[in-house]
């Protein structure tokens, strides 16, 4: 099958896939941040740079987009009606480095002592679900207004 649109024109929009500030991560920014939670973003210093830093806590979040990432079990991640027609190796070959890089940086992260979390995609859909998936890890007092 024909890619409809030009390399070009694929590579610009491949460019416009955001890895930081996505809606899911903002939203467990924002449930954290009202609930009295200061954080650090994306450090560096730390295995796989995860999005959200609880130094106090020595907790990180990671949260995750399900296709990218292939959520197990996730309609979004194992299962995509969108999956990619053309070059199937390289990008069965980017999701298994996608998937082998995670893991080898949530190891590295509990050997240093840190809480590794990992929230998906699909858990930031339903805000009651969120709310109570990190409730189990914070064990907050209130829902956030």
């Amino acid at each position: 099958m024909v890619d409809r649109i030009s390399k070009e024109h694929r590579s610009w929009n491949m460019s416009k896939i955001r890895s930081k500030d996505t809606a899911p991560e903002l939203l467990v920014r924002s449930f954290l941040h009202r609930s009295g939670y200061r954080f650090r973003l994306h450090d560096k210093s730390l295995p796989g740079s995860p999005d959200i830093v609880l130094k106090k806590h020595r907790t990180v979040i990671f949260v995750h987009g399900c296709y990218w990432h292939r959520h197990p079990g996730c309609k979004q991640g194992s299962y995509f009606p969108k999956d990619p027609k053309q070059g199937i190796e390289f990008w069965q070959d980017k999701f298994d480095k996608n998937i082998q890089r995670d893991k080898k940086n949530i190891e590295q992260l509990q050997k240093l002592g840190w809480k590794v979390v990992v929230i998906w995609e699909c858990q930031t859909k339903e805000h009651a679900v969120l709310w109570a998936y990190i409730h189990s890890f914070f064990h907050f007092r209130e829902t956030p207004k």
